[in-house]
């Protein structure tokens, strides 16, 4: 499968979920790693008129969870995070952040994945850490 085809699929799982409300999109992915962008305007605003860590950390988690599941490739599975932590280095007012996963450790059941959050200027706004626990769907 090309990039192409992959960042088409990746997206078209936004559809009426959180991610579409953030305008997340992934735009890259290669061997190792996944990226997707977010705009940042007063729609991800904390009052003081600047990024809310929560929307920086939905981007996270779903970059990182998104990944386990891509990845993975096995339809027989659903992935579910179950720890994020995030530290938030530089406050960001407008423009665009880019959000990159790549894997720690891909075990059988488990997925550690660090992502790196960056603004348009490749300055370090946050740096998350997710794992992913992979269950069988019922």
């Amino acid at each position: 499968m090309d990039i192409q085809q992959s960042l088409t699929i990746l997206n078209s799982y936004n559809k009426d979920t959180l991610m579409e409300t953030l305008k997340i999109e992934f735009i890259d992915v290669g061997t190792d790693f996944i990226t997707a962008k977010m705009p940042v305007n007063s729609r991800v605003h904390q009052p003081h008129g600047i990024l809310h860590g929560g929307a920086t950390a939905a981007l996270a988690e779903t970059v990182g969870s998104c990944a386990s599941a891509f990845f993975l490739k096995d339809n027989s599975k659903i992935i579910k995070g179950i720890e994020l932590s995030i530290n938030h280095i530089k406050s960001k007012k407008n423009g665009t952040i880019f959000a990159t996963a790549k894997a720690i450790h891909q075990g059988r059941t488990t997925h550690l994945w660090e992502v790196k959050i960056i603004d348009e200027k490749d300055i370090l706004i946050s740096l998350c850490k997710i794992t992913n626990i992979v269950l069988d769907k019922k």
